[in-house]
């Protein structure tokens, strides 16, 4: 009995995750890239050994995140949300210069994807980490 209660609740964490909304979804999205940018950023620096499984794994998640990206600023989703959102209007305002923005983050990062050591993998990254700062320049609003 305590298992399926366990199983249960884990079943309803989720499901209660699926459904939270594009806020919270691309809150998490973004904090899931921010881990992957720190970790991704050891390698590029030498702090961390290069390990080319890994770090394509970490690009991957690049890849997928930046084709999901667009579909998480839907009109109804200017404001609300458990955590105030910091995406700037500017996102609603110029959709096409986002949706080219993330699909530049996928591109470069497909192409990260070719680094066969540290030195080939940093400049990569250097390119990959470029879009970010660009896009959220123009479409986050900064926080104080």
């Amino acid at each position: 009995m305590k298992r399926f209660v366990i199983a249960a609740a884990l079943v309803a964490v989720g499901a209660a995750s699926a459904f939270a909304g594009p806020i919270e979804d691309r809150q998490a999205l973004m904090k899931t890239m921010a881990k992957n940018t720190k970790e991704l950023a050891a390698v590029a620096k030498g702090e961390t050994p290069f390990d080319a499984a890994k770090v394509k794994a970490l690009l991957q998640v690049y890849i997928d995140d930046s084709a999901k990206l667009p579909t998480l600023f839907p009109d109804d989703s200017k404001t609300g949300g458990t955590d105030p959102t910091t995406a700037a209007p500017k996102i609603w305002e110029d959709q096409a210069g986002f949706k080219t923005a993330a699909a530049k983050l996928g591109t470069d990062a497909t192409a990260a994807l070719a680094a066969a050591d540290q030195a080939s993998f940093a400049k990569a990254f250097g390119t990959v980490a470029s879009n970010c700062n660009a896009c959220h320049g123009t479409y986050r609003i900064k926080k104080n």
